[in-house]
């Protein structure tokens, strides 16, 4: 499986290492996939929309299709990798049940928080919204981290692409509140300190050769 991986050029430095290709590429490694990767300059809004309809990253496209969107393009490595999900139906749906909780339960409240922290910081109306936002979040966390128990992994000792979203959607959370639910901000760690992750975000650094786009400030 021949693998492209469409990435930015430059992004802000907050954003470094957390580009959604970063989850294609951490999965691509786990299953020892090799692949190549396409720089689009961020401010080349045609190419990008081209690729992806949304103009974002990823874009991933092999010897068989093309798509985008980061979850659904991990399921299709997955599927193809024991390394990844396992091949019993019953682990299978164990694995994707955990990838949709991760884009959709976690990542849904993350987001907006988000919003309030780095997009729209300072304007007035986050100040009313962060009590809900934080409430909503925190809860999350907490039923997750009751889940989770002390098990190293969501499906029990061993690693996988449910994982794989798990962590990379909780690396986002800010650090206090992560820190409230000790065995989550241990997962994160134990995940993040995989050889795999750390080749993938490697290679994402390294791939932001570019300059910002005209009226960046």
């Amino acid at each position: 499986m021949n693998a492209i991986v469409s990435a930015l050029d430059w992004v802000p430095d907050f954003a470094r290492g957390r580009v959604r290709d970063m989850r294609v590429r951490w999965a691509l490694e786990e299953a020892g996939q090799p692949y190549q990767t396409e720089s689009i300059p961020t401010g080349d809004r045609t190419t990008l929309r081209a690729k992806q309809p949304f103009g974002q990253v990823p874009a991933y496209v092999d010897d068989e299709v093309e798509m985008f969107e980061s979850g659904a393009i991990v399921l299709r490595i997955a599927e193809r990798s024991e390394a990844l999900m396992p091949r019993d139906a019953a682990g299978r749906a164990r694995v994707q049940t955990w990838m949709f909780c991760a884009l959709n339960t976690m990542e849904i409240p993350l987001a907006f928080l988000t919003e309030l922290n780095v997009f729209s910081a300072g304007q007035a109306w986050t100040e009313g919204a962060r009590p809900k936002a934080e409430s909503w979040m925190r809860q999350r966390l907490s039923e997750l981290s009751a889940r989770l128990g002390e098990n190293p992994h969501l499906d029990g000792d061993r690693f996988t692409a449910g994982d794989l979203l798990m962590a990379d959607v909780l690396r986002a959370v800010p650090e206090a509140m992560l820190a409230e639910t000790p065995n989550l901000a241990a997962y994160v760690a134990r995940c993040t300190a995989r050889p795999a992750f750390q080749k993938a975000l490697a290679a994402q650094l390294a791939d932001f050769t570019g300059s910002p786009p005209p009226g960046w400030s």
